[in-house]
């Protein structure tokens, strides 16, 4: 019962978090459309006015918007992240618990998955739902991306949530091991395993040199 009711509430938290990251990616796009400040761009011109081409309070209740749902997206975010933990456990529990008593010794040879995804949680049957909660685990965003880049060619999205990049995936270090990973496949086409909209979507993305910044040419922040 305690699985299933922090099961429920962990659906919920995502699908909340589904809808930040909409209203999000809204005013990213209204912000980064052509013409526009960008997230952080200067809002006065080159003698200190303010620039006569930008609705200037929009601007500024735009980015002050977009603070508060990325501070109320990360709140969510490590929520979520404990919920997936506790319901790993919960996962884990009952098979050690169990084994030596009613399982024969090879019945994860002939399973073929690891036990964490195969046996029940609290007596309930698995479902793909406690797959996911378990190994998608984003652990990044895509909050800018330039026009004609690799990353807008390749397929990338603003709000994009980065679930593995190569052999990246959440732990430590990760802007420094994101960016290792891009330079050693520099011209190779990287698999991507990315949640958009609450669905995993595997792609590829292929790092090069172009006329823009990077390998890449979008900008990710950590979840």
């Amino acid at each position: 019962m305690v699985a299933t009711n922090l099961k429920a509430e962990t659906m919920k938290l995502m699908e909340k978090r589904s809808g930040l990251e909409a209203e999000m990616n809204v005013i990213i796009e209204r912000l980064c459309q052509p013409g526009g400040t960008g997230l952080s761009g200067n809002l006065l011109d080159s003698e200190g006015f303010p620039r006569a081409e930008i609705d200037i309070p929009t601007v500024r209740a735009d980015r002050h918007r977009l603070a508060e749902l990325r501070n109320d997206h990360k709140d969510i975010t490590e929520k979520i992240n404990q919920n997936i933990q506790l319901l790993h456990s919960a996962t884990l529990a009952p098979r050690s618990a169990s084994v030596k008593d009613s399982e024969p010794k090879d019945q994860d040879a002939n399973v073929g998955m690891p036990s964490s995804f195969s046996n029940p949680i609290a007596g309930g049957a698995s479902s793909a739902m406690d797959v996911d909660l378990v190994v998608s685990r984003p652990f990044a965003m895509v909050d800018e991306i330039t026009e004609a880049s690799p990353a807008a060619e390749d397929g990338l999205q603003l709000g994009d949530q980065i679930v593995k990049f190569g052999n990246v995936e959440i732990g430590e270090n990760l802007l420094q091991r994101l960016a290792a990973e891009a330079q050693q496949k520099q011209g190779q086409a990287v698999s991507l395993v990315v949640m958009r909209q609450g669905a995993l979507i595997n792609m590829t993305v292929t790092p090069r040199a172009w006329s823009g910044r990077g390998l890449l040419g979008c900008h990710f922040r950590l979840l």
